[in-house]
């Protein structure tokens, strides 16, 4: 039985949870584990002799395990899960022993933990952790939260850990409280954006008439220039695979039913509490929904009618290369969708949220890096107070250059009936954007017709509120 004390310890051994105990280990702490289901934990062990890690059947012993102050990583299922296991832990713990929640909490829960933690003289970090099963085990994107106090004596287990860019780990202290894990809401809802504006993308290059082996060739091609990134680079690969069963690609043979873990519809939420607009992230979530629809969408394709959603005849490399530039534009809206969101927060919360340094550290281990991320860190150094990302020399530079490609993409998608929520969504927020004049003129005299709720005139002060006595409707 081993006698000396272990650095960290670990609750939760699933695949992400195994991978990060690695991760840590390979850096030189010593590990102590934890599963709810002791045979996980002591099968893990023995299946990596040699290695300073530590199984411990109970609780107590799991605790007892530990170097002071204790530092107690969870990564467990979000929502009761991580409570039960605070509840379990409490009464082992000591006064400045830290908690760190490693899953992806909302963040609400994470400062109730907060506050129940610090009144027992206890340390709780909401952690985000991006990457996957391969960035835990060799380098994630790491968004502690919590105080900074805490984070000086975690900076040196994070940053050994985190995956590394020019030098630069990707960890940064995000904020007090639930900061750590808001971040990694929005990352998470960027990605939903992301993901499923490359999935347009390919639905539109297949009603272009190309394969799936062409679009890996494409993908492939797109990720060596300006879109490089990890999704696009998976998208390429997962092109390129074909099913041994069949011998057909198997993005052929895999059901169009997405799921989702719920992180993009918190984003949709807070952006709603704090009037943001996240359109495309938004146009991203409810194509998931509707993706669900399955045996609806079968039913209501033999009864709706439309184009076939096919484009034939097009000159295709000419569209390849617009489809492109609509991709790199509407994913740029994605990320200043999110950035703004994180800024209200920030003011809202008090985080003092900096968004180049948390753009610095999604540039790699988590999944939306992408080489057009320093872009974003570098326009947050210049006009620190930027009011939209759109705005920032680069990006307006190349919204301006993409635009007239990215309007040609969404047309012919309309034409051909070919569904594009989220490319349109994106070019509807640029162009809503750039409208020194909506028609919400006529929508606040609807407003003030049926519920006398008043308006401003474009020939008074700001601020000055009028009435009109609007004709009787009758009937």
């Amino acid at each position: 039985m081993p006698t000396q004390h272990s650095d960290i310890g670990l609750i939760g051994l699933a695949v992400m949870g195994q991978n990060l105990v690695l991760n840590i280990e390979s850096r030189g702490y010593a590990v102590s584990v934890h599963n709810r289901t002791a045979e996980v934990a002591e099968r893990f062990v023995a299946q990596h002799p040699g290695r300073r890690l530590r199984a411990e059947p109970t609780l107590a012993g799991f605790v007892a395990s530990l170097s002071r102050p204790r530092k107690v990583m969870l990564m467990v299922q979000a929502g009761a899960a991580v409570d039960a296991v605070i509840d379990s832990l409490v009464p082992l713990l000591e006064p400045a022993d830290i908690v760190i929640d490693g899953g992806n909490s909302l963040y609400t829960d994470t400062e109730r933990r907060d506050a129940r933690l610090t009144a027992l003289g206890l340390r709780f970090v909401g952690t985000g952790v991006s990457g996957g099963e391969e960035g835990a085990r060799k380098g994630p994107s790491i968004m502690p939260g919590g105080p900074a106090s805490t984070w000086q004596e975690l900076r040196p287990i994070f940053e050994a850990i985190a995956a590394q860019v020019d030098g630069e780990p990707c960890v940064v202290h995000i904020g007090p409280g639930g900061a750590g894990h808001y971040v990694k809401m929005i990352h998470n809802g960027i990605e939903y954006g992301d993901m499923q504006l490359i999935c347009e993308a390919y639905a539109l290059l297949q009603a272009a008439g190309c394969t799936a082996p062409e679009m890996a060739a494409i993908f492939e091609r797109w990720n060596d220039g300006e879109l490089q990134s990890y999704l696009i680079q998976i998208t390429a690969k997962a092109l390129a695979q074909t099913d041994p069963d069949t011998g057909r690609p198997i993005v052929d043979v895999i059901l169009d039913k997405a799921g989702q873990k719920g992180t993009g519809q918190w984003t949709l939420l807070n952006a709603a509490e704090n009037a943001t607009v996240i359109s495309t992230i938004n146009a991203a979530v409810e194509a998931r929904v509707l993706s669900a629809h399955k045996a609806l969408r079968v039913h209501a394709s033999t009864r709706l009618h439309g184009p076939a959603g096919t484009l034939a005849g097009i000159d295709r490399e000419r569209f390849v290369a617009q489809v492109h530039d609509a991709l790199y534009a509407s994913k740029v809206v994605s990320y200043a969708q999110g950035l703004a969101l994180m800024q209200v927060m920030s003011r809202q919360r008090g985080w003092a949220l900096d968004l180049g340094a948390i753009a610095r550290i999604w540039r790699g281990g988590c999944i939306i890096r992408a080489r057009f991320l320093h872009r974003i860190t570098e326009a947050c150094a210049a006009e620190p107070e930027l009011p939209n990302l759109m705005l920032a020399p680069f990006f307006r530079e190349l919204l301006n250059r993409c635009q007239p490609a990215w309007r040609a993409v969404v047309a012919q998608a309309v034409t051909a009936g070919v569904p594009v929520p989220a490319f349109s969504a994106s070019l509807a927020y640029y162009d809503s954007l750039r409208s020194a004049r909506l028609p919400a003129n006529l929508l606040q005299a609807q407003r003030d017709f049926f519920g006398a709720h008043t308006y401003e005139r474009v020939d008074r002060p700001e601020g000055e509120r009028f009435h009109t006595e609007w004709p009787e409707v009758i009937g």
